[in-house]
């Protein structure tokens, strides 16, 4: 760690947890997280007023944890980085206007970033600097992406996407057939140690030979297990609830890998990086580490904490655009819940299509990445609606 390296703070909320990490350069020094998970688990999913009402009252308080663990003044950091999107927009809301009042009360350059972007960045504090072009398997209750990043802070492809259900999405839902609680993902990851992933043959979307190379559908598999486990209680049978756990799994580590070494293969990319919180499940990661090995691929995976929504992914993606010189954003940043991938972070107003800005950037009008920002931005939402 070297003094001279960038010191930023980023803030995440994009869904139910207030993330707040600090790093310098590629070093982390702080990572606090307060989540409402356990407020949601009685509605058996996440509630956006709730998750919003948990960051006002979280947030204060979390960035003072973060602030002194790191053993550091707010003072001393070189930038504040924050989720802009995409996300819940009342949830988004919270942290860029808390990241809004940090930058100005302290007069520190403020940087909006994008919410995958930042998954696969998190990756450089434990592996260290990510290799270029970066190939990354995003894995989440909202999302199910294969993206490929020439350059994390500037040029990220998305290479393929979930067409329905979210991978993550798909392990709540499974649960609640199973009565197994909210959130899905780790009890089901759980209880598939002890079951037989070769039970029952659950399918495997697009995955035929005329379907996308690099998209996803979990739908379909979502709606067979379901069926499965309805048929067999209708039959009066036991539902060999391990056993449905274990061949669920094993159908969407199937699919997800096995794409994801194929887009590797097929972009002569020789190492892949799995990031989102499903990035934590053990048969993902075991997986994914047997056919990489096979393939000759280099496999990047982080530990579970920080696979998971936390505040150290979007400090090390604000580090590296500090690092970078990148353009900070402007006071007048906005929450945008629908951020695409291709915008890894948003430019001050300066640096928008159509006006003054360094040749050949990822918003170089007209260029392979520019974006018209025709999608929806939350600039006039009444606090006193949202939070009274």
């Amino acid at each position: 760690m070297m003094a001279d390296e960038p010191l930023v703070l980023g803030i995440e909320t994009s869904c139910d947890e207030t993330g707040v990490g600090i790093v310098r350069g590629t070093t982390l020094l702080a990572d606090a997280v307060a989540s409402s998970v356990d407020t949601h688990a009685r509605f058996g999913g996440v509630v956006p007023e709730i998750a919003s009402r948990a960051h006002l009252e979280a947030m204060v308080p979390t960035i003072e944890r973060a602030l002194k663990t790191a053993g550091i003044s707010a003072r001393d950091l070189d930038g504040i980085a924050v989720t802009a999107g995409p996300g819940l927009a009342g949830a988004l809301l919270v942290g860029v206007s808390a990241a809004k009042a940090y930058a100005y009360a302290l007069n520190k350059p403020l940087y909006g970033v994008n919410h995958l972007a930042s998954h696969i960045c998190v990756d450089q504090l434990e592996h260290g600097p990510l290799p270029e072009p970066t190939m990354a398997l995003l894995v989440s209750g909202g999302h199910s992406s294969l993206l490929l990043a020439p350059d994390i802070t500037s040029d990220v492809r998305p290479m393929g996407a979930t067409i329905d259900d979210a991978a993550g999405e798909a392990f709540d839902k499974i649960a609640r057939v199973l009565n197994l609680g909210f959130p899905g993902g780790p009890v089901i990851d759980r209880l598939a140690k002890e079951g037989d992933p070769r039970a029952i043959a659950f399918p495997r979307g697009l995955t035929g030979p005329r379907d996308p190379a690099y998209d996803f559908s979990f739908s379909g598999l979502k709606t067979a297990v379901a069926r499965w486990i309805e048929a067999k209680r209708n039959a009066g049978e036991e539902v060999p609830v391990r056993d449905v756990a274990a061949s669920f799994q094993e159908a969407v580590a199937d699919v997800l890998t096995r794409k994801a070494v194929r887009a590797c293969k097929d972009e002569g990319v020789d190492h892949l990086m799995i990031g989102g919180g499903v990035a934590a499940n053990s048969r993902l990661r075991a997986l994914a580490q047997e056919r990489c090995e096979r393939a000759g691929i280099r496999l990047r995976v982080p530990r579970p904490g920080l696979c998971t929504d936390n505040g150290a992914m979007v400090a090390a993606l604000g580090a590296e655009m500090v690092a970078r010189n990148r353009p900070a954003s402007d006071l007048e940043l906005s929450a945008d819940s629908s951020l695409p991938v291709t915008e890894p972070h948003v430019p001050g107003a300066a640096h928008e299509p159509g006006a003054a800005h360094e040749p050949g950037g990822a918003h170089e009008p007209g260029g392979a990445h520019a974006h018209p920002h025709d999608h929806d931005h939350v600039h006039e939402v009444s606090k006193k609606n949202l939070y009274s």
